[in-house]
């Protein structure tokens, strides 16, 4: 005979949690309430009916929280409960007593159990959180590679900033085969600018495929293979975490792809709740290491809650409303940065809590991220970060009427290959965030080189941007002249130049030169090779790297000198702008680089 659990079927919270325990144990444990069947079991008194579930089990009965445990080793990777109640000391008594003060407090933790889980109280599935996720990444991948396919060539072409060929042929020479486990690219095979834009259009297809739900797992890998590579040789223009947090990403969700070829939302293999953990732990880190470095930092802005007060103005590519933005009174910044440092810093310990809790945290998130969109520039990281909340929710969120839909094909996961990945990512992240934390642990030398051999690949990264406030805004300007004395000015499709144009929105494309020419105002001219060569390549006017700028100043022929300026941006208030219709107010400039010319043959 099967197992048979007796409840309490008068009492609304037995009833809730039985048919959760069903949910995992399925047909091998039956479940009936003792007002159905006490007759058949008079040794068991009504008082002890009442006060707690009675396990039969082969002759015997298990009363409490042992006939919980044992009725749950019967499912699926439950067992570990009652290994724990047999042999760790303390775990028996302590769970007997919490377990009493439970059934003594029933309506109360009835009520708390509503608040924390609702009404869906059934063993959690994912099928359609993966189908939403999977697709949404398959447009994060979509964006990144549509994004930089037009760069691609003014970046790292043959003519480009930073030609790729130059770069690998330098790193062969200098070290030979060693180099290509160091910079995995399929690029050390053809670096020619034809392979280069084959590979950006065959992302783009793979992106499509991916949304269409095609091959999902092939496509998922040969997509990570092919951002990886173009990470790898585009080297500073590549650099930002948004692009580490996609290959991270991708390279999870190939685990969790289902294994049909055209998977469809309501016939799909069931997803692998190591890699929706797996996943959920990368948020966590995404968002608490945002936190973490910021208070970490020493940074006085943070700690006094004025970074705001500064950000706005001082961020790479900001938006119209971040000018308005800008505006608010102080108290206003400071209550934000309090918000956002609750957001990043507690909410997602939220993760790992009952589901309402865990909806909470997305709807935190996602909040979070829409603020940054409308006041910031930041590719597609806000919308790979909102793909990442979409696992926080499970099948209880959408229609019942699409649950009872789903056609779950019975396929094994092999957890002979799940488990090695999820050790590898829990053991690199952990050394990556104890390292965070400034924990200085004496790691063993086979992990120290399993970390080197897997950090060009970025299995796992760290994260968190900001970490130090710019409470100034440097800003380059390029100019070029053809006599050394008349300068013109080089115009940026979206940094900010000219003092009437209005920043704009780009987001979820990112203007990678854009982007770049920030940071090479808070370094040294000399430090900031990338921008030399760009400055090379002005003189020799260069199409590819040209098509890069908003305007060419000298449509006829590239000019004989050129010359980097910077000055100090701010946003103007609302007088100056009602009065001049300026966005951007600017110091004295100085020479940020030598003035430049090509030397004559």
């Amino acid at each position: 005979m099967k197992p048979l659990l007796i409840y309490d079927g008068n009492c609304t919270f037995c009833r809730k949690w039985i048919a959760r325990w069903q949910g995992y144990t399925k047909d091998r444990v039956d479940y009936e309430p003792y007002q159905k069947v006490a007759k058949q079991f008079p040794q068991i008194s009504q008082s002890e009916f009442e006060s707690s579930v009675q396990l039969i089990e082969n002759g015997k009965v298990y009363r409490g929280a042992e006939a919980v445990f044992r009725s749950l080793a019967y499912a699926p990777r439950k067992k570990c409960f009652l290994w724990l109640y047999r042999f760790l000391p303390g775990f028996a008594p302590a769970t007997e007593w919490f377990y009493n003060i439970v059934a003594a407090r029933r309506k109360f933790f009835s009520k708390l159990t509503g608040f924390l889980w609702g009404d869906y109280l059934e063993p959690p599935t994912y099928y359609f959180p993966r189908w939403l996720f999977l697709r949404f990444l398959g447009i994060a991948y979509l964006v990144a590679f549509t994004s930089l396919w037009p760069q691609l060539l003014g970046l790292v072409g043959s003519h480009g900033i930073l030609p790729v060929h130059s770069f690998l042929k330098a790193v062969h020479e200098q070290i030979g085969l060693e180099g290509i486990p160091l910079l995995p690219s399929v690029f050390w095979a053809n670096a020619s600018d034809t392979f280069l834009q084959l590979l950006c259009g065959s992302g783009i297809v793979l992106s499509i495929l991916l949304v269409l739900g095609v091959a999902q797992i092939a496509v998922l890998f040969f997509l990570w293979c092919s951002y990886l590579s173009l990470l790898t040789i585009c080297r500073d223009f590549l650099s930002f975490q948004w692009d580490i947090l996609l290959l991270e990403t991708g390279l999870l969700a190939i685990f969790l792809a289902p294994r049909q070829f055209l998977a469809r939302i309501f016939a799909q293999s069931p997803p692998s709740s190591i890699m929706i953990w797996l996943l959920r732990w990368l948020l966590f880190r995404l968002m608490w290491s945002s936190a973490l470095v910021k208070l970490l930092s020493g940074d006085a802005t943070w700690r006094n809650l004025t970074a705001l007060n500064f950000h706005y103005e001082t961020q790479p590519l900001p938006t119209w409303i971040s000018w308005y933005a800008h505006q608010l009174p102080e108290w206003f910044h400071k209550i934000s940065v309090l918000g956002m440092f609750i957001v990043e810093g507690i909410i997602p310990f939220l993760i790992f809590m009952p589901r309402r809790l865990r909806f909470f945290a997305c709807i935190s998130f996602v909040f979070l991220q829409l603020l940054i969109i409308a006041t910031g520039n930041y590719g597609f990281f806000n919308l790979l970060t909102i793909v990442l909340c979409i696992l926080l929710l499970d099948d209880g969120v959408f229609p019942q009427k699409w649950r009872k839909k789903m056609v779950h094909h019975n396929m094994k996961i092999r957890r002979w290959i799940l488990a090695p990945v999820a050790c590898l990512v829990l053991i690199l992240s952990s050394m990556q965030m104890l390292g965070l934390l400034g924990f200085r642990i004496p790691w063993s030398s086979p992990l120290l080189k399993l970390y080197k051999l897997s950090a060009p690949f970025h299995l796992t990264n760290n994260y968190g941007l900001f970490a130090i406030m710019t409470t100034s805004r440097p800003e380059i300007i390029v100019e070029g002249s053809q006599d050394g004395e008349t300068w013109l000015a080089y115009e940026f499709k979206y940094k900010p130049g000219d003092l009437k144009k209005p920043p704009m929105f780009v987001a979820p494309h990112q203007p990678r030169l854009d982007w770049q020419m920030w940071f090479a105002a808070l370094n040294r001219y000399e430090a900031t090779p990338w921008f030399q060569n760009f400055l090379m390549r002005l003189l020799q006017g260069e199409p590819a790297v040209l098509s890069l700028l908003e305007k060419n100043p000298f449509p006829q022929g590239p000019p004989k000198f050129v010359r980097a300026m910077i000055y100090e941006y701010h946003f103007t208030d609302i007088p100056t702008r009602q009065e001049n219709d300026l966005w951007w107010r600017r110091d004295q400039g100085k020479l940020f680089s030598p003035v430049l010319s090509l030397r004559q043959k």
